[in-house]
């Protein structure tokens, strides 16, 4: 498969990229998508790189895996395509940010491309998946290179936000140095977890901007 990822990544990561479980990974990864119908698109595989790149790098936001509906991954954790209803985890987020920067937002779109502009990194722990089978390629190498992008993010930046939402991301917190980094947990903002409490009210985004204005970076609009 043609490596599509930015060149300040491609720089940061670039032992891993020549590692034999990654050349191996990008072999499987293009045998199931000649073979199987996969999200997102491959050209968009690497999106959440392209998008933020490591030298503007931020906030890291850490989701499970793409949505497996047609159209609706755009290889941005959290994030739809445009013209896609809006998924309930999103909308609870969508809530809490208007909540806690206490302002009125009726987001017609669920496409997070402007959060990645503005250096927030939207991961997926696995990167692909095939159509209507979620979590169908876990058994996948992925989070062998993204628990690496993680840790390579905190070794090599400093004052970077953490935000792990739900037990799944919560566990990368092995790989965060949370002497250099400002790491926040909270419940998932899906309506199972966010229902019963443990989401609403975490102020996530207001604590990261102001941790940002802190450490003289410019806040993101969320």
């Amino acid at each position: 498969m043609i490596m599509n990822i930015h060149p300040s990544w491609q720089n940061a990561l670039s032992k891993e990229l020549e590692k034999p479980y990654f050349l191996q990974l990008m072999e499987y990864v293009d045998d199931e998508y000649e073979k199987n119908i996969c999200f997102p698109p491959k050209e968009l595989i690497f999106n959440a790189f392209n998008l933020c790149s490591f030298d503007d790098l931020k906030v890291v936001i850490i989701g499970q895996d793409p949505y497996h509906g047609t159209g609706e991954a755009n290889g941005l954790c959290f994030s739809v395509n445009d013209n896609v209803k809006i998924p309930p985890s999103l909308r609870n987020i969508f809530a809490e940010i208007n909540s806690d920067l206490e302002r009125i937002m009726l987001p017609t779109s669920g496409n997070l491309e402007h959060w990645a502009k503005q250096g927030v990194l939207l991961l997926n722990a696995t990167l692909t998946v095939r159509k209507d089978e979620a979590n169908s390629h876990k058994h996948l190498d992925w989070q062998k290179f993204t628990d690496a992008v993680i840790q390579t993010i905190s070794n090599e930046k400093e004052h970077v936000v953490f935000l792990l939402w739900g037990s799944f991301a919560q566990k990368k917190i092995k790989f965060i140095d949370e002497n250099k980094h400002f790491v926040l947990q909270s419940g998932h903002p899906s309506p199972l977890s966010a229902n019963r409490g443990f989401w609403f009210g975490n102020k996530h985004f207001s604590k990261s901007n102001d941790f940002l204005i802190k450490n003289k970076k410019t806040p993101i609009t969320w």
